[in-house]
């Protein structure tokens, strides 16, 4: 076993959790709405003519109204007639046209987003990842995209045509009747306070079910990776009762969520009613008066029940949108996280011509304070192999992460021929290391597209070599599509032996002056073991090697041996001279029987 840097400095992020509906929506206006405001403002044409279209519509009740039967007008309604089919066609132009544009931008937005936030993810540190399980982070690029994508593009459509075609039917009730408006006036504000006010329990509940969901999906990549282990130990019913609960509140959150949307539809239908009444009787005297006519009166109802499908929308519309919101807000949750290790502004390129790896004075420490490495100076002299050994614990996985720069050291220094790795940019510090672990990191691809991971345009017949080189080349033909074979999720079709032999592989092909050997040859069974121990010596030679080793019988031809306890050097020197010395060394090569 060998240790892990799990716990490590957890990346800086920006507070989102708490930022207002308005900032939310600055933030997405001026992110992903703004470069596509000459589609918007096309759409917004075609959503104006839409609501104009409405609008007429209700204006042109009242001369059909109060001209119906009176014969010597009926070429009148004729014309009528046929401008309320032309209304009708011009309405369902603009909606096709503004529904087309609107749906273009919104997948146009889906995409840029799910690649801003992948690419962002790339840039994270590695232990973002160890905090964060994959599947949450799935989500926040699948599931909350799409909703976000609903908020973005369907709630402005529909919020654009509802204000839209709400003002042309306002101004044509006003037009007819000022005192009937004010009177029917009473439903809006009422309205507008309800919607406001529910949004805010929506968005609360939108954000719980988000988040449940994310874990769902956390626990099903963490049952399905582990299958065969949920298998082996009998934990079916275990793990569906942990799924259970998660959907279970999922559910409820997502029916309270329901519960307070539907709310408004209710409150709504009984203030229009309200209104409606009050306006059936007021005007129902005033045409007994002669103040206004029958037509204009049927306009004015006509306007007002038109408005009020718009009006009733928009607490759909604010569902919708709190839930974006929401979304939103776990979207600029992961792109306002920012990794600490980063290149310095003036970085340059690693160019050495001598791989010498030294840490000097290495103190690494995790968040919560306890050390993982206490004051470790060590020399990889160029060209040799160093190997470190220990118990679990000892910081032997730690010392190798920490030359990538996967994590950053708390003091010290760790340099490559005199240039310390902090001074250098980190993809050309990494493109002169090979590393392979015990944590094989195969892909769902080819075995030809795994072993050339890093090196994508590797003609086959190098890729053939590094497979021999790496004792693999027998396996990987007797497969039914040899090199061409798909390993599965994580080469899950192949043995753990097979799947190491492809990681040796992969680091052979890459060719780079420093390897990094953590454990490279666990899995593998005693013939293998030899087979692949004898290629690793080729590749050794004439190249800075660090490998942490578990069986002890694999590193007796180290150059130097360090031995590490409690995140301390206790012991370095040759095999045979620290069996000699009968100390830490010595007594963990006889436990091994060795």
């Amino acid at each position: 076993m060998t240790d892990t840097t799990e716990q490590t400095t957890e990346p800086t992020a920006t507070p989102t959790a708490n930022q207002s509906s308005a900032s939310l929506i600055k933030r997405l206006f001026k992110g992903y709405i703004r470069p596509h405001i000459g589609g918007f403002l096309a759409a917004t044409f075609f959503l104006s003519l839409g609501a104009g279209t409405t609008g007429a519509m209700a204006k042109m009740i009242e001369p059909i109204i109060n001209q119906m039967g009176q014969g010597h007008e009926r070429g009148y309604i004729v014309v009528a007639a046929a401008l309320i089919i032309l209304i009708f066609v011009l309405r369902g132009l603009a909606n096709y046209a503004q529904a087309v544009i609107m749906n273009r931008i919104g997948q146009r937005i889906v995409t840029d987003v799910q690649q801003q936030l992948h690419r962002h993810l790339l840039t994270a540190d590695l232990s973002y990842f160890h905090q964060n399980a994959s599947g949450e982070l799935i989500m926040r690029l699948t599931n909350d995209v799409s909703i976000m994508r609903t908020a973005v593009s369907e709630c402005m459509t529909s919020a654009f045509k509802g204000g839209l075609t709400l003002a042309c039917l306002i101004g044509v009730m006003f037009y007819q009747d000022w005192k009937l408006s004010l009177i029917a006036f009473f439903v809006f504000p009422l309205s507008a306070y309800l919607v406001a006010y529910l949004g805010k329990h929506i968005r609360r509940y939108s954000r719980k079910s988000q988040e449940e969901t994310g874990r769902f999906a956390a626990f099903l990549s963490q049952i399905f990776l582990g299958m065969r282990h949920v298998k082996a130990y009998g934990m079916e019913d275990a793990e569906h009762e942990r799924i259970k609960g998660t959907t279970e509140a999922v559910y409820r959150l997502s029916v309270k969520s329901a519960h307070v949307s539907a709310l408004a539809s209710p409150i709504a239908e009984v203030l229009s009613g309200l209104a409606i009444m009050g306006v059936i009787l007021y005007g129902n005297a005033q045409v007994e008066q002669g103040a206004t006519t029958t037509g204009a009166l049927f306009s004015f109802i006509t306007a007002f029940i038109l408005a009020y499908d718009p009006m009733k929308r928009t607490a759909k519309v604010n569902a919708q949108l709190q839930a974006g919101l929401a979304a939103a807000q776990r979207i600029f949750q992961v792109l306002d996280m920012k990794p600490t290790i980063v290149d310095k502004p003036d970085a340059r390129p690693l160019a050495v011509n001598d791989y010498t790896v030294t840490l000097d004075h290495v103190v690494f420490h995790y968040p919560d304070g306890s050390p993982a490495l206490r004051d470790v100076s060590l020399t990889v002299p160029h060209g040799k192999t160093v190997a470190l050994v220990g118990s679990s614990g000892a910081g032997k996985s730690t010392i190798i992460n920490l030359i990538p720069r996967f994590y950053d050291i708390t003091s010290g220094s760790v340099t490559i021929g005199g240039a310390d790795i902090r001074d250098v940019t980190m993809q050309s510090l990494r493109s002169h290391l090979a590393l392979v672990s015990q944590e094989t990191a195969l892909f769902d691809d080819t075995i030809r597209a795994n072993i050339g991971y890093g090196r994508p345009d590797a003609p086959l017949e190098d890729i053939v070599q590094a497979a021999q080189d790496a004792a693999a080349d027998d396996f990987i033909r007797q497969l039914p599509q040899g090199y061409d074979t798909v390993v599965g999720e994580s080469g899950i079709k192949l043995s753990g032996g097979q799947r190491q032999r492809i990681a040796i592989a992969r680091a052979m092909l890459r060719n780079a002056p420093i390897l990094l050997l953590d454990e490279a040859t666990s899995a593998l069974d005693n013939e293998s073991e030899r087979a692949v121990q004898e290629a690793l010596r080729r590749l050794q030679k004439g190249r800075t090697t660090i490998v942490v080793a578990h069986r002890l019988s694999t590193i007796v031809e180290a150059d130097t041996i360090i031995v590490l306890d409690q995140g301390q050097v206790v012991e370095q020197g040759t095999h045979t001279a620290l069996l000699a010395k009968g100390g830490s060394y010595a007594k963990l090569y006889g436990l091994q029987g060795a």
